[in-house]
């Protein structure tokens, strides 16, 4: 699929979607990042923008990007309208043709799957390797599939957390793998239908 196509399917998803009013973080980032001094962030698919707006607020500064255009406009407006825009810089942006030539403390991507072929593993490898020395790499992935989920395809195999960080080929010397598995817990919606999925929670330290 082109980046034109990509575009147009994700524009579409969102457009169908009411702008949520108060994005909220994922839990995962939450947990993750609470204790760890703020610095400079980029964030891969930021979808509705929770993540970005929750790590500004913490005086991180965000570079969010989403293939989506109506993703980032909407992660723009809102990060203005409370007074963040200082600190998100919410960009439409393929990650398959390149990334920020930036360095970061921080990278996070969750669920960055989707529908069209991208090298995955290659983008990811990418964005670590604009971190700084000790700056981290968060990747959530979806480790079932949850009801409201795009993707239903019941013989759908979900790579396990070591699994993708064995194909982002990382040299152990440089990287350590500071967390791998496949926690539970109750997701809602975009409906406001609730159900138990698994996350697949994969998070490396860039040593040098």
């Amino acid at each position: 699929m082109e980046t034109s196509d990509a575009a147009t399917y994700w524009d579409k998803v969102y457009a169908q979607r009411p702008a949520p009013a108060d994005p909220q973080p994922n839990v995962r980032l939450v947990e993750t990042v609470t204790a760890l001094p703020p610095g400079d962030a980029l964030d891969l698919g930021c979808g509705g923008g929770g993540d970005a707006l929750w790590l500004a607020s913490r005086g991180w500064r965000v570079t969010a990007l989403d293939v989506s255009a109506v993703a980032a406009t909407r992660l723009d407006r809102l990060a203005r309208t409370r007074g963040l825009s200082d600190r998100i810089t919410a960009k439409q942006h393929d990650a398959r043709a390149s990334l920020p030539g930036l360095r970061f403390d921080l990278v996070t991507a969750h669920y960055f799957h989707t529908p069209y072929g991208q090298d995955r593993a290659g983008i990811l490898r990418s964005a670590a390797h604009l971190l700084r020395p000790g700056g981290r790499l968060l990747v959530v992935d979806h480790g079932s599939t949850a009801p409201w989920s795009w993707n239903q395809d019941p013989d759908v195999r979900y790579p396990t957390p070591q699994e993708v960080a064995a194909l982002m080929r990382l040299s152990p010397a440089q990287w350590t793998v500071e967390r791998a598995d496949a926690p539970r817990r109750t997701a809602v919606g975009p409906d406001g239908r609730t159900a138990e999925v698994i996350d697949h929670v994969l998070l490396i330290l860039r040593n040098e």
